[in-house]
């Protein structure tokens, strides 16, 4: 190959490989993304913020406000249309349909009815695709393909008051998920592979997820249930500990608290902010209280930690910054956006996202909240995460799911 066309081909491959990167930076494969955590890599913050986001396709895909998941080239998006949940799988670039999976799902009645579709985000591990629907109905099936491999059908139809809203872990080969009715909730670990049940625990149902806590080289299962924060061993289900978590006002125990190592920050009861950190007392785990800001705290969604400061939304509709060793509230702003909202870490930047289908991006800063960018992304409410990957955003509105692009 001549050296003129061999460079021209080698220059071709290097751009080729760099856009691919930059699409397919990192994979949203559950809930909170890879860590649960919020965090995303790859996102670069442009020189200059564009004028609006350059909309790259948009695909009606049924009512629901799971998050969708990301893997490689693939994107999943798990809704309901007419009298079945289903699950599509796209082309991450192009938005073409790979593959769709339907069943039929009793339908979300009472005042839940308003949001008739799954609100559980699934999740991606080992080639399989786990997805929890909002009457109880949990399914695994081949990533690649649709292939269901089992099902678990909720006979009983036990869910809690409002439905299940809590999104499936995965962690070394188990299916970890929280369902059941109010007095009548159980954990159940099962195998990713067949859906055998490997343990379960009895217990008050949970709209919250699952984190994992790495502790003394062991794993804990972190859930916040209807009445109490508990860890139990993800090895045999076994109690570690249980902090009482009693409700104000209207409020429900729906947020899953941030992990930080052995430190856990905890709201959602209309009770503000707590943090504790684990600690090993003989042969058992003890949680202890390290503060407690009673003025600000948040309703629905977990804060996002960085840098030491823990930024969120709070129950009245505005984004705070505390400071995490001391809990004390560094700022709050006066905007007021949604009762709902999400919020992702970018690295340079934080992208928030309402309900109102306003994409909010701003600098992180201990002092003051400095918006660098706004965006309407959405005309029909947003109740999933924004999937980032790259400077390609993907969102989940009440009835589509659209792919953005920071150019």
């Amino acid at each position: 190959m001549p050296g003129k066309l061999f460079f021209n081909f080698l220059l071709t491959a290097v751009i080729s490989t760099s856009v691919v990167s930059n699409l397919y930076s990192q994979d949203w494969n559950q809930f909170r993304g890879p860590n649960r955590d919020c965090k995303v890599a790859g996102f670069k913050a442009p020189a200059r913020w564009p004028a609006e986001l350059k909309q790259v396709w948009k695909v009606t895909v049924g009512t629901g406000d799971a998050t969708p998941v990301l893997s490689g080239n693939k994107i999943y998006v798990h809704t309901r249309q007419g009298d079945e949940e289903t699950v599509i799988c796209l082309d991450a670039l192009t938005g073409k349909e790979i593959w769709k999976s339907s069943y039929p799902s009793p339908a979300v009645t009472g005042p839940s009815a308003s949001h008739p579709g799954p609100r559980s985000t699934p999740t991606i591990s080992g080639g399989k695709i786990v997805t929890l629907g909002a009457a109880g109905i949990l399914s695994c099936y081949d990533a690649s393909t649709g292939k269901l491999l089992w099902r678990k059908d909720n006979p009983e139809k036990l869910v809690p008051q409002y439905f299940t809203g809590m999104s499936p872990l995965v962690e070394d080969g188990l299916v970890i998920v929280h369902l059941g009715t109010r007095g009548n909730g159980t954990i159940y670990a099962l195998d990713l592979n067949t859906g055998a049940e490997k343990w379960t625990v009895k217990g008050d149902p949970a709209y919250a997820s699952p984190s994992i806590m790495r502790i003394d080289g062991k794993k804990h299962v972190i859930i916040n249930t209807e009445t109490s924060l508990i860890a139990v061993d993800l090895a045999d289900g076994k109690l570690q500990w249980n902090i009482p978590t009693p409700l104000q006002q209207r409020f429900y125990n729906c947020v899953s608290p941030c992990l930080d190592g052995q430190k856990m920050y905890i709201t959602g009861q209309g009770t503000g902010m707590k943090a504790y950190v684990v600690e090993k007392k003989g042969n058992n785990y003890e949680p202890r209280e390290l503060w407690s800001n009673t003025t600000t705290g948040a309703k629905w969604n977990t804060p996002v930690l960085k840098d030491g400061f823990l930024y969120g939304f709070t129950d009245t509709r505005k984004i705070y910054c505390i400071n995490a060793s001391t809990g004390e509230t560094a700022w709050l702003d006066q905007a007021v956006h949604s009762d709902f909202a999400t919020l992702v870490d970018c690295g340079q930047v934080f992208i928030g996202l309402p309900s109102t289908g306003n994409l909010l991006v701003f600098t992180p800063s201990p002092t003051s909240y400095n918006e660098a960018a706004r965006y309407r992304v959405a005309e029909a409410a947003v109740y999933a995460f924004p999937v980032i990957a790259g400077n390609n955003i993907y969102v989940k509105d009440a009835e589509s799911l659209t792919m953005f692009r920071f150019e």
